[in-house]
């Protein structure tokens, strides 16, 4: 899976779609949580969310190229604050949503690791994280590897995602044998197992959201966001393996 992946309630396009509509860039992890999320916001107030999802680096790089995105739920808080420094989102609208975890899966069929160190074992020739370039989930991964001893170990069996969707998508298809992924794919996903990664061992997925420019649509961002804290959002997110702000 290359470039971006768009899933939405209308048509993603990059020039304002007409109606009630609010353009969402978002973490390629929140993808199958913000659909049903999307689908309840619609109900309850007529607007449609139009989500871009993709890896949290190049959303917010888009942003800052002037991207028409008023809202972005990005997955640390690094990459929401990046466009904020930059004058593209309001800083006071920044808030944390989520908090993700990051797993190692594999497919049904497959033997999976019983300890991150078994990673290590000559039955995983290939191992899929995303691209910690511009991917947290990535870059949570590499981290994790490093502080355990493996990094340097298992480096030669590493393949890159683009997103920590298309990590997911080497995962299931066969092309490696393990990925280390967010456990909200996990959740999702038919089949396979999971080993929780020790949270000790990487930096929290602290994900927040910032509202971007002004007028009326960045106003039905405030609303989504909003909506994301809400009791029915909440369970919604949950539901979908995040942890969510108290």
């Amino acid at each position: 899976m290359r470039g971006l992946v768009v899933l939405s309630l209308l048509a993603a396009c990059s020039n304002k779609p007409s109606g009630k509509t609010v353009r969402i860039a978002a973490a390629s992890d929140t993808a199958h949580a913000f659909e049903e999320l999307g689908k309840a916001f619609q109900a309850k107030t007529g607007i449609a969310p139009v989500f871009t999802f993709q890896s949290s680096g190049l959303l917010a790089k888009r942003i800052d190229e002037g991207a028409p995105y008023a809202l972005f739920c990005a997955a640390n808080h690094a990459y929401a604050q990046d466009p904020v420094s930059h004058g593209r989102c309001d800083a006071a609208s920044l808030k944390p949503y989520a908090q993700g975890r990051i797993v190692v899966w594999t497919a049904t069929g497959k033997s999976g690791p019983m300890q991150l160190s078994d990673l290590a074992d000559a039955r995983f020739e290939r191992i899929a994280i995303a691209n910690p370039d511009h991917a947290p989930y990535g870059k949570a991964a590499k981290e994790a590897l490093t502080k355990a001893g493996l990094w340097d170990q298992l480096q030669s069996k590493i393949k890159y995602g683009e997103n920590i969707e298309a990590t997911m998508e080497f995962a299931k298809s066969g092309a490696v044998d393990a990925a280390i992924v967010a456990q909200a794919l996990a959740v999702v996903t038919d089949g396979g197992t999971s080993l929780a990664i020790d949270q000790e061992l990487y930096e929290p997925l602290e994900q927040d959201v910032v509202v971007c420019g002004t007028g009326t649509e960045a106003d039905y961002a405030h609303r989504f966001a909003d909506f994301i804290g809400s009791p029915e959002g909440r369970e919604i997110m949950t539901r979908y393996g995040f942890a969510v702000p108290k």
